[in-house]
């Protein structure tokens, strides 16, 4: 290895010198400006969560709008009663009261899952729905129809405190302001 001069050696560690300032003026002005992206990215990463979220909406309402066509058609034809009906022994009448019971069951729960109704505001439309004799009766031909969903449903949740109202009620119809009174719901 050559000796160096003492001129060389000074431009050789002047020159890292210069290099390494510029490196860490890089480096900071990097910082700020990659915090920045940082910041906008997970701005972006909120905003595109909250329109998915939307979207999902939008969906369970369309889908909820294409439902209650069907049950108004269903209400207004007999025969279109009886092809989307499961309960056998039902008049006609009787079969249009339970497709509306349905109906106004349907509308409070899409209400919850899409954000109109707290869990506490449900529970409360839920206690006067259940006082009415007719979807008492709508709850008690359906209770097949519910076993089928998954326990960790809202629709199960809800049906769960529907269940224990219509039960309160049926031992003490005069308090019914007081039934269902179960835990907040944990998700929709």
């Amino acid at each position: 290895m050559a000796t160096q001069t003492p001129a060389v050696r000074r431009s050789r560690i002047g020159s890292a010198m210069t290099a390494g300032r510029d490196l860490m003026r890089a480096f900071f002005t990097r910082g700020p400006r990659r915090r920045r992206q940082e910041g906008i990215l997970l701005e972006l990463l909120e905003q595109l969560t909250l329109m998915t979220e939307e979207i999902h909406r939008a969906n369970l309402i369309h889908q909820y709008r294409v439902m209650l066509d069907q049950m108004d058609r269903a209400i207004d034809d007999p025969g279109l009663a009886d092809a989307g009906s499961t309960l056998t022994g039902l008049s006609e009448a009787k079969r249009r009261q339970m497709i509306f019971a349905n109906r106004e069951y349907g509308n409070l729960l899409m209400s919850h899952r899409v954000g109109v109704y707290t869990w506490d505001e449900l529970v409360g439309h839920l206690r006067i729905l259940c006082r009415n004799k007719l979807f008492a009766e709508y709850w008690d031909r359906t209770v097949e129809h519910r076993r089928s969903l998954p326990a960790d449903s809202a629709e199960a949740r809800v049906g769960a405190v529907v269940d224990g109202m219509i039960e309160e009620l049926a031992e003490e119809p005069d308090e019914w302001w007081v039934v269902g009174q179960e835990p907040p719901d944990t998700g929709s």
